[in-house]
Formats: C-alpha cells, structure tokens, sequence
C-alpha cells in the first residue's frame, strides 16, 4: 500500500466516529482532507465543522460544508487530527503547524479526540526528536528563554523563508521550538512549561488525546483511553 493509500484507509475509518448531526473538529494534513472527502460523498451525514487551520477551513468551504466560528462553539462531538509523534500512553507532540493553541482548545471542547497517524509515527514513550514549541506573548521572550533554559531546553524562534523575521502565530504571538533531551516525566515538563507566565501554550498534548486511529501494512489498530 501507497502512503496515500494507508492515509485514505485511516481516513475512511475516521468516519465510523462520527454521529449526524454534530458538530466535529478537523486539523490540518492530508488525512483530514481524505475525511472531507468522505464526509462529502456520505449524503446521510450532516455535521458542522470547526477548525484550527485556515487551509482545512478553505477545504471545507468547497466542499459544501458548514464551518462554525470555534468562539461560538462550547463542545464538539469529535475532533480529529495529526501529529508528530504519539506514544502508547496517548501523549502527543504536534510540532509542525503551529496551530497548537487552537488545536487544543478545541481538543478540549471534544468528548473523542482521536488522532489519525501510521505505524511510523508511534513510539512507547515520547523520544522528543520533534522539538516542544511554544506560542508566547512577545514581551514575554527574554522570561521565557530564561526558564526554558534552567529547564534544559535549548530554544529557538521560528523563523520562515518565506518572510522576514520572526514567524507570527494565527493570535499574534511569537513561537518557540525547543529541544529536549532525556525526558524523564512528561507529565512535570508539561506543568513546567505551562507555568511559565508568557507561555499561552505548548504542543505537547498530555491528558488530551483518547484515541489514535494507527494504519500500517497489517490495517488498522486503535490506540484507546476509553
């Protein structure tokens, strides 16, 4: 099986999750797009849609189906998305998009969060190959560098090829790739991190994924809280 196979398979199976007429979350990445796809074709299904991403927004759009502002929102049904890296305990690391403020608002909103990945992106525990960003208040820079360093991060501020300077979150912010090494409580990094004032958030995911939907060459297995 193709890639895009494996990710269509996943996408499919996504949608077994989801109940008509409720309201769900899509993130961003090429599974979700294969899910509206399906969600279109199924003519019995009428959800509304949030999202963190303005491309899967867009993609919605022409796709014919409803996007809700997320501040008019309260609770969601499901939501579901990708990630970095995910471990058999469902701790998660979303590192690329820099959406992950509004990622996990709407992960909280969700009775079901599930994320879509293959069998590469799993791990036992965390490796944190993939850096911790943050999405900080721009004042708070020179605080925040301080702590992350006494912490045992080494950070960066994410920058694009694309602009001039710094890369500016959705909200305004500055974000922060940090790397860690030799992680030994994901759970104390988290708070640690979270603590810090300026931080308005990381995209480690702990305590916020139920399940992650895994497809590899021998199918599809669930990773479950519940």
């Amino acid at each position: 099986m193709t890639s895009d196979d494996l990710k269509k398979a996943c996408a499919k199976e996504a949608l077994k999750y989801i109940k008509n007429n409720t309201i769900i979350g899509l993130g961003g990445g090429s599974t979700i797009s294969y899910l509206i796809d399906y969600i279109r074709e199924d003519k019995d299904l009428n959800v509304k849609v949030v999202t963190p991403s303005m491309k899967t927004k867009m993609l919605c759009i022409k796709n014919g189906l409803e996007v809700l502002h997320a501040c008019s929102v309260d609770k969601v049904g499901v939501a579901f998305d990708g990630c970095d890296e995910v471990d058999l305990n469902l701790n998660a690391l979303k590192s690329g998009g820099g959406i992950h403020t509004k990622e996990k608002l709407i992960a909280s909103m969700a009775d079901d969060y599930i994320l879509l990945v293959d069998d590469t992106k799993v791990s036992n525990t965390l490796t944190f190959k993939h850096p911790v960003v943050l999405e900080i208040l721009q004042d708070s820079l020179g605080y925040v560098e301080r702590i992350v360093t006494e912490l045992g991060g080494k950070l960066t501020i994410r920058n694009s090829s694309a602009k001039d300077g710094f890369t500016i979150s959705d909200n305004g912010n500055l974000l922060i790739d940090v790397t860690f090494e030799n992680v030994t409580d994901i759970y104390k990094l988290e708070k640690s991190l979270q603590n810090i004032c300026g931080v308005v958030d990381t995209s480690l995911f702990v305590n916020v994924v139920t399940k992650a939907l895994v497809t590899g060459i021998d199918g599809i297995r669930v990773i479950s809280k519940k």
